[in-house]
Protein backbone atom coordinates (compact mmCIF):
# COMPACT_ATOMS: atom_id res chain seq x y z
CA UNK A 1 0.00 0.00 0.00
CA UNK A 2 0.90 3.47 -0.53
CA UNK A 3 0.80 4.87 3.01
CA UNK A 4 2.92 1.71 4.43
CA UNK A 5 5.74 2.24 1.47
CA UNK A 6 5.44 6.30 2.55
CA UNK A 7 6.39 5.31 6.26
CA UNK A 8 8.74 2.08 5.42
CA UNK A 9 10.98 5.01 2.80
CA UNK A 10 10.71 7.22 5.97
CA UNK A 11 11.32 4.77 8.87
CA UNK A 12 14.78 3.93 6.72
CA UNK A 13 15.96 7.39 5.72
CA UNK A 14 14.97 9.31 8.43
CA UNK A 15 15.26 6.90 11.10
CA UNK A 16 16.48 9.67 13.62
CA UNK A 17 13.46 11.73 13.31
CA UNK A 18 11.07 8.58 14.27
CA UNK A 19 11.70 5.19 16.29
CA UNK A 20 15.52 5.78 16.64
CA UNK A 21 14.60 8.76 18.87
CA UNK A 22 11.57 6.39 21.19
CA UNK A 23 12.42 6.51 24.51
CA UNK A 24 11.31 3.95 27.32
CA UNK A 25 12.88 4.78 30.92
CA UNK A 26 13.42 2.28 34.22
CA UNK A 27 13.59 3.96 37.70
CA UNK A 28 12.33 3.06 41.38
CA UNK A 29 9.38 5.61 42.88
CA UNK A 30 11.12 8.14 45.70
CA UNK A 31 9.35 9.05 48.56
CA UNK A 32 10.05 12.61 47.49
CA UNK A 33 7.31 11.94 44.58
CA UNK A 34 4.71 10.04 46.11
CA UNK A 35 2.59 12.47 46.85
CA UNK A 36 3.10 14.02 43.63
CA UNK A 37 4.32 17.35 44.88
CA UNK A 38 7.96 19.08 44.80
CA UNK A 39 9.84 18.53 47.64
CA UNK A 40 9.62 22.65 48.47
CA UNK A 41 6.12 22.12 48.92
CA UNK A 42 6.02 19.05 51.50
CA UNK A 43 5.91 21.58 54.22
CA UNK A 44 2.39 23.19 52.72
CA UNK A 45 -0.31 21.16 53.90
CA UNK A 46 -2.48 22.74 50.88
CA UNK A 47 -0.35 21.30 48.49
CA UNK A 48 -0.31 17.80 49.64
CA UNK A 49 -3.60 17.61 47.79
CA UNK A 50 -3.89 19.43 44.31
CA UNK A 51 -6.23 18.73 42.15
CA UNK A 52 -6.34 15.47 40.41
CA UNK A 53 -3.51 15.86 37.07
CA UNK A 54 -3.01 12.99 35.21
CA UNK A 55 -0.47 11.66 32.50
CA UNK A 56 -1.35 10.03 30.04
CA UNK A 57 1.66 7.78 27.82
CA UNK A 58 1.08 6.03 24.68
CA UNK A 59 2.96 2.82 25.10
CA UNK A 60 4.05 2.13 21.15
CA UNK A 61 5.12 -1.34 21.84
CA UNK A 62 2.09 -2.51 24.16
CA UNK A 63 -0.89 -0.55 22.29
CA UNK A 64 -1.81 0.44 25.52
CA UNK A 65 -2.06 3.88 27.24
CA UNK A 66 -0.41 4.27 31.00
CA UNK A 67 -2.57 6.70 33.39
CA UNK A 68 -0.12 7.62 36.17
CA UNK A 69 -2.35 9.95 39.06
CA UNK A 70 -0.20 12.78 39.48
CA UNK A 71 -1.22 13.18 43.18
CA UNK A 72 -0.63 10.41 44.52
CA UNK A 73 2.31 9.23 42.38
CA UNK A 74 0.78 5.52 41.01
CA UNK A 75 -0.15 4.29 37.51
CA UNK A 76 -3.71 4.20 37.94
CA UNK A 77 -4.65 2.21 34.59
CA UNK A 78 -3.28 0.68 31.48
CA UNK A 79 -5.94 1.17 28.76
CA UNK A 80 -5.97 -0.26 25.66
CA UNK A 81 -6.00 1.22 22.87
CA UNK A 82 -4.77 0.38 18.61
CA UNK A 83 -1.88 -0.57 17.17
CA UNK A 84 1.28 1.07 17.96
CA UNK A 85 0.04 4.35 19.96
CA UNK A 86 2.58 7.20 19.40
CA UNK A 87 0.99 10.37 19.81
CA UNK A 88 -1.00 11.62 22.74
CA UNK A 89 -3.22 15.09 23.18
CA UNK A 90 -5.28 16.21 26.54
CA UNK A 91 -8.57 18.41 25.96
CA UNK A 92 -7.94 21.99 27.47
CA UNK A 93 -11.15 21.04 30.01
CA UNK A 94 -8.64 17.53 31.03
CA UNK A 95 -12.19 15.67 30.13
CA UNK A 96 -11.06 13.87 26.89
CA UNK A 97 -7.35 12.17 25.73
CA UNK A 98 -6.67 11.76 22.40
CA UNK A 99 -4.64 9.05 21.10
CA UNK A 100 -2.68 8.42 17.35
CA UNK A 101 -2.64 4.69 17.01
CA UNK A 102 0.06 5.07 14.11
CA UNK A 103 -0.67 1.28 12.78
CA UNK A 104 -4.16 1.13 13.11
CA UNK A 105 -4.68 4.39 10.94
CA UNK A 106 -7.06 5.31 13.66
CA UNK A 107 -7.22 8.22 16.99
CA UNK A 108 -8.55 6.66 20.06
CA UNK A 109 -10.80 9.08 22.13
CA UNK A 110 -10.38 7.92 26.06
CA UNK A 111 -12.62 9.64 29.17
CA UNK A 112 -10.36 11.52 31.71
CA UNK A 113 -12.18 10.20 33.94
CA UNK A 114 -13.34 6.74 33.38
CA UNK A 115 -10.03 5.80 31.61
CA UNK A 116 -12.48 4.40 29.23
CA UNK A 117 -11.90 4.43 25.25
CA UNK A 118 -15.35 6.38 24.35
CA UNK A 119 -14.78 6.52 20.41
CA UNK A 120 -11.83 5.41 18.01
CA UNK A 121 -12.13 7.74 14.96
CA UNK A 122 -10.88 6.74 11.44
CA UNK A 123 -7.54 9.41 10.37
CA UNK A 124 -5.01 9.80 7.36
CA UNK A 125 -2.10 6.80 7.53
CA UNK A 126 0.16 6.63 9.81
CA UNK A 127 -1.12 9.22 12.47
CA UNK A 128 1.92 10.62 14.67
CA UNK A 129 1.02 13.75 16.69
CA UNK A 130 -2.05 15.38 17.59
CA UNK A 131 -3.32 18.99 18.99
CA UNK A 132 -6.78 19.36 20.58
CA UNK A 133 -8.58 22.83 20.62
CA UNK A 134 -11.96 22.95 22.60
CA UNK A 135 -13.95 22.68 19.48
CA UNK A 136 -11.34 20.31 17.16
CA UNK A 137 -8.99 17.55 17.31
CA UNK A 138 -6.16 18.09 14.68
CA UNK A 139 -3.81 14.86 13.80
CA UNK A 140 -0.89 14.95 11.54
CA UNK A 141 -1.03 11.97 9.31
CA UNK A 142 2.94 11.29 8.86
CA UNK A 143 1.75 8.82 5.71
CA UNK A 144 -0.51 10.68 4.15
CA UNK A 145 1.44 14.37 4.43
CA UNK A 146 -2.27 15.73 5.79
CA UNK A 147 -3.98 16.76 9.30
CA UNK A 148 -7.19 15.34 9.79
CA UNK A 149 -9.57 17.83 11.59
CA UNK A 150 -12.12 15.63 13.95
CA UNK A 151 -14.93 17.51 16.08
CA UNK A 152 -14.79 16.78 18.97
CA UNK A 153 -18.25 16.98 19.75
CA UNK A 154 -19.48 14.20 17.70
CA UNK A 155 -15.74 12.39 17.62
CA UNK A 156 -16.28 12.60 13.66
CA UNK A 157 -13.55 13.68 10.74
CA UNK A 158 -14.87 16.72 8.91
CA UNK A 159 -12.10 17.70 6.70
CA UNK A 160 -8.14 17.07 5.41
CA UNK A 161 -5.86 19.49 5.61
CA UNK A 162 -2.66 19.41 2.95
CA UNK A 163 0.67 20.15 5.02
CA UNK A 164 3.96 19.34 4.41
CA UNK A 165 5.82 15.86 3.96
CA UNK A 166 5.66 13.58 6.77
CA UNK A 167 4.06 15.71 9.43
CA UNK A 168 5.40 15.00 12.52
CA UNK A 169 3.44 16.72 15.55
CA UNK A 170 1.28 19.44 16.44
CA UNK A 171 0.71 22.23 18.95
CA UNK A 172 -2.49 24.82 19.30
CA UNK A 173 -2.02 28.42 19.71
CA UNK A 174 -3.15 29.67 23.78
CA UNK A 175 -6.16 30.85 21.96
CA UNK A 176 -6.43 28.09 19.98
CA UNK A 177 -6.50 30.68 16.88
CA UNK A 178 -3.55 28.50 15.32
CA UNK A 179 -1.98 25.06 14.72
CA UNK A 180 1.18 24.59 14.15
CA UNK A 181 2.74 21.54 12.34
CA UNK A 182 5.76 19.90 12.29
CA UNK A 183 6.79 18.52 8.63
CA UNK A 184 9.87 15.97 9.09
CA UNK A 185 10.23 15.78 5.51
CA UNK A 186 10.00 19.34 4.78
CA UNK A 187 12.51 20.88 7.11
CA UNK A 188 9.56 23.35 7.71
CA UNK A 189 6.66 23.95 10.55
CA UNK A 190 3.50 24.64 8.20
CA UNK A 191 0.60 26.95 10.12
CA UNK A 192 -2.98 26.03 9.83
CA UNK A 193 -5.59 29.00 10.66
CA UNK A 194 -8.30 27.26 12.95
CA UNK A 195 -11.25 30.00 11.63
CA UNK A 196 -10.88 28.88 7.86
CA UNK A 197 -9.28 25.33 8.92
CA UNK A 198 -6.24 26.09 5.91
CA UNK A 199 -2.99 26.84 5.67
CA UNK A 200 -1.47 29.96 6.25
CA UNK A 201 2.25 29.64 6.32
CA UNK A 202 5.31 27.29 6.18
CA UNK A 203 8.14 28.35 8.65
CA UNK A 204 11.84 27.01 7.67
CA UNK A 205 13.33 24.83 10.41
CA UNK A 206 16.08 22.44 11.00
CA UNK A 207 16.43 18.82 9.67
CA UNK A 208 13.83 16.82 10.93
CA UNK A 209 11.53 18.89 12.73
CA UNK A 210 9.93 16.66 15.52
CA UNK A 211 8.44 17.54 18.71
CA UNK A 212 7.04 21.46 19.05
CA UNK A 213 5.83 23.16 22.04
CA UNK A 214 4.68 26.71 22.78
CA UNK A 215 5.02 29.26 25.64
CA UNK A 216 1.93 30.07 27.85
CA UNK A 217 1.70 33.46 26.64
CA UNK A 218 2.16 32.13 22.65
CA UNK A 219 4.96 34.59 22.27
CA UNK A 220 7.74 31.73 21.41
CA UNK A 221 7.55 28.27 19.23
CA UNK A 222 10.14 25.76 19.79
CA UNK A 223 10.90 22.89 17.38
CA UNK A 224 13.31 19.78 17.92
CA UNK A 225 15.30 19.31 15.05
CA UNK A 226 16.27 15.93 14.94
CA UNK A 227 18.63 15.46 12.38
CA UNK A 228 20.28 18.94 13.41
CA UNK A 229 20.42 18.48 17.16
CA UNK A 230 19.32 22.13 17.68
CA UNK A 231 15.99 23.68 18.76
CA UNK A 232 14.72 26.33 16.71
CA UNK A 233 12.95 29.14 18.32
CA UNK A 234 10.26 30.90 16.15
CA UNK A 235 8.34 34.46 16.78
CA UNK A 236 4.28 33.50 15.88
CA UNK A 237 3.28 36.71 15.48
CA UNK A 238 6.33 37.28 12.15
CA UNK A 239 6.07 33.38 11.37
CA UNK A 240 9.92 33.73 11.49
CA UNK A 241 12.69 32.03 13.18
CA UNK A 242 14.67 34.20 15.94
CA UNK A 243 17.43 31.88 17.28
CA UNK A 244 18.94 28.39 16.65
CA UNK A 245 20.32 26.32 20.12
CA UNK A 246 22.17 23.49 19.95
CA UNK A 247 21.13 20.38 22.59
CA UNK A 248 22.02 17.05 22.25
CA UNK A 249 22.45 14.48 20.31
CA UNK A 250 19.04 13.55 18.31
CA UNK A 251 16.07 16.10 19.95
CA UNK A 252 12.27 15.29 19.54
CA UNK A 253 10.59 15.86 22.50
CA UNK A 254 10.30 19.51 24.01
CA UNK A 255 7.92 21.16 26.23
CA UNK A 256 7.20 24.46 27.96
CA UNK A 257 6.65 25.41 31.78
CA UNK A 258 4.19 27.79 32.92
CA UNK A 259 7.51 29.66 34.54
CA UNK A 260 8.64 29.25 30.48
CA UNK A 261 11.40 26.69 31.13
CA UNK A 262 11.98 25.04 27.88
CA UNK A 263 12.96 21.05 28.22
CA UNK A 264 14.27 19.15 25.42
CA UNK A 265 14.25 14.98 25.38
CA UNK A 266 17.80 13.95 23.41
CA UNK A 267 16.81 10.71 22.13
CA UNK A 268 20.89 10.20 21.09
CA UNK A 269 22.55 11.72 24.57
CA UNK A 270 19.81 10.18 27.11
CA UNK A 271 19.80 13.59 28.66
CA UNK A 272 17.44 16.39 28.65
CA UNK A 273 18.26 20.13 27.44
CA UNK A 274 16.82 23.05 29.43
CA UNK A 275 16.49 26.34 28.31
CA UNK A 276 15.36 29.68 28.81
CA UNK A 277 12.31 31.79 27.75
CA UNK A 278 14.71 33.09 24.80
CA UNK A 279 15.85 29.44 23.48
CA UNK A 280 19.22 29.59 25.74
CA UNK A 281 20.96 27.18 27.23
CA UNK A 282 19.97 27.28 31.81
CA UNK A 283 22.41 25.18 32.64
CA UNK A 284 24.16 21.42 31.73
CA UNK A 285 22.41 18.50 30.16
CA UNK A 286 20.51 16.58 32.75
CA UNK A 287 21.28 12.54 32.90
CA UNK A 288 18.12 10.40 31.97
CA UNK A 289 17.47 6.81 31.44
CA UNK A 290 17.85 5.49 27.56
CA UNK A 291 16.28 7.31 24.55
CA UNK A 292 14.20 9.89 26.33
CA UNK A 293 11.07 11.14 23.71
CA UNK A 294 8.22 12.86 24.97
CA UNK A 295 8.34 15.55 27.34
CA UNK A 296 5.41 17.07 28.79
CA UNK A 297 4.98 19.43 31.87
CA UNK A 298 2.45 19.98 34.62
CA UNK A 299 0.13 22.96 34.78
CA UNK A 300 1.20 24.05 38.13
CA UNK A 301 4.98 24.18 37.17
CA UNK A 302 5.89 20.97 39.48
CA UNK A 303 7.19 18.60 36.98
CA UNK A 304 8.29 17.41 33.72
CA UNK A 305 7.63 14.37 32.58
CA UNK A 306 9.84 12.60 29.92
CA UNK A 307 9.22 8.85 28.68
CA UNK A 308 11.99 6.52 27.68
CA UNK A 309 11.39 4.51 25.22
CA UNK A 310 14.28 1.80 25.69
CA UNK A 311 13.55 1.76 29.11
CA UNK A 312 9.98 0.97 29.66
CA UNK A 313 10.10 4.09 32.06
CA UNK A 314 8.93 7.62 32.35
CA UNK A 315 11.23 10.43 33.75
CA UNK A 316 9.64 12.93 36.27
CA UNK A 317 12.17 15.98 36.86
CA UNK A 318 11.55 19.19 38.94
CA UNK A 319 10.51 21.84 36.76
CA UNK A 320 12.58 24.11 39.23
CA UNK A 321 15.19 22.45 39.57
CA UNK A 322 15.73 20.32 36.03
CA UNK A 323 16.55 17.26 38.70
CA UNK A 324 15.04 14.00 38.43
CA UNK A 325 12.93 13.18 41.35
CA UNK A 326 11.89 9.63 40.20
CA UNK A 327 10.90 7.11 37.66
CA UNK A 328 7.81 5.37 36.82
CA UNK A 329 7.48 1.83 35.16
CA UNK A 330 4.70 2.33 32.15
CA UNK A 331 4.23 0.08 29.42
CA UNK A 332 6.34 -1.26 26.39
CA UNK A 333 8.47 1.44 24.47
CA UNK A 334 6.84 4.95 25.25
CA UNK A 335 6.44 7.89 23.17
CA UNK A 336 4.05 10.52 23.32
CA UNK A 337 2.58 11.99 26.44
CA UNK A 338 0.30 14.32 27.70
CA UNK A 339 -0.44 16.12 30.95
CA UNK A 340 -4.02 17.00 31.86
CA UNK A 341 -5.55 19.86 33.86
Amino acid sequence: MTGTSNSERFRKQFALARKWCATPAVAVVTAVAILGVPAAAQDDPGARYPSRVQVFVANSGGDSVTVYDTRMGVVTSTVPVGRTPVGVGAAPNGDRVYVTNEQSNTLSVIDARSHAVVATVPVGLHPFGVAVTPRNAYVTNFGSNTVTVVDVNTNAPVREIPVGMFPHSAVASPDFTRVYVTDSGGQTVTVIDTASQQPTASIPVGRFPAGIAISPDGDRLFVANTGSNNVTVIDPRTNTPIATTEVGNAPIGVSVTPANSVFVANAGSNTVSVLDEDGNPAGPQIPVAERPEGSAAAPDNSFVYVTNSRANLMTVLDAVTAQPVTTVPVGAEPEGLAVTS
